[in-house]
């Protein structure tokens, strides 16, 4: 569904990322792994067309989008979770949810099944985003990209200060979707155990480019968790 290959990325003179290349498959959740500092939101800018790239191709669902608007991938298919959830506080949680619907009609309904995955999110449709908690907040972020039904959702650190009961249900939502086969998913995270039970692909980042990659469930043989060590 997502091919990169060989893109390079410079912020001024630095180097950022490096003839990277992954792809990511439906049904499968790809994990991308990092210290601080390695690329990780670089690269998933990259893909959203936030920060242009020197060159190589980003192709999705067979077209290249590398020279494409960030709306335009959005329409295209591709689901964003930024880090810092970056929802709209003085925006209800039913307003930011048609944020995610922005090029629809505005007849398009919310999809139901937003809220079955996130019950909490029905019952504080009228609550403004910016006064529920930061696990909540990361449920609204999540469900305002998938309001558009993507094919490919991209996520960036979504446990990122979040309470463990919440990251558990993230961890639930995000093994049933991608066990749906109909969407790719793209997780880019610093919690190792998180990563390590979500993963059928990894990627392991250093200095702006691809260190390491398998199969998820050989991460622990292949000492991922020592590689992405602080």
């Amino acid at each position: 569904m997502l091919n990169i290959k060989n893109i390079n990325q410079y912020y001024g003179g630095s180097h950022i990322l490096r003839d990277v290349s992954l792809q990511t498959a439906p049904g499968k959740v790809t994990v991308i792994l990092g210290r601080n500092g390695v690329g990780k939101t670089t690269l998933l800018k990259s893909l959203m067309g936030l920060v242009p790239i020197r060159n190589g191709s980003i192709e999705f669902d067979g077209k290249a989008i590398h020279n494409a608007t960030p709306y335009e991938r959005a329409r295209a298919g591709i689901g964003f979770v930024p880090q810092g959830r970056e929802i709209f506080a003085r925006l209800t949680v039913e307003e930011n949810l048609r944020m995610g619907l922005a090029y629809k009609s505005a007849a398009t309904p919310i999809p139901a099944e937003l809220f079955e995955l996130f019950p909490v999110l029905k019952q504080m449709l009228q609550r403004r985003g910016g006064d529920l908690s930061g696990g909540q907040q990361q449920q609204l972020a999540i469900a305002r990209a998938l309001a558009a039904q993507p094919s490919l959702l991209v996520l960036d650190e979504p446990t990122e200060g979040i309470q463990p009961s919440i990251i558990k249900d993230i961890g639930r939502v995000i093994r049933m979707l991608a066990d749906r086969g109909d969407m790719a998913i793209m997780l880019v995270e610093q919690y190792y155990d998180f990563a390590r039970d979500l993963a059928d692909d990894y990627v392991v980042m250093e200095r702006g480019a691809v260190l390491a990659r398998g199969k998820g469930a050989n991460m622990e043989f292949d000492g991922v968790r020592e590689l992405v060590a602080i």
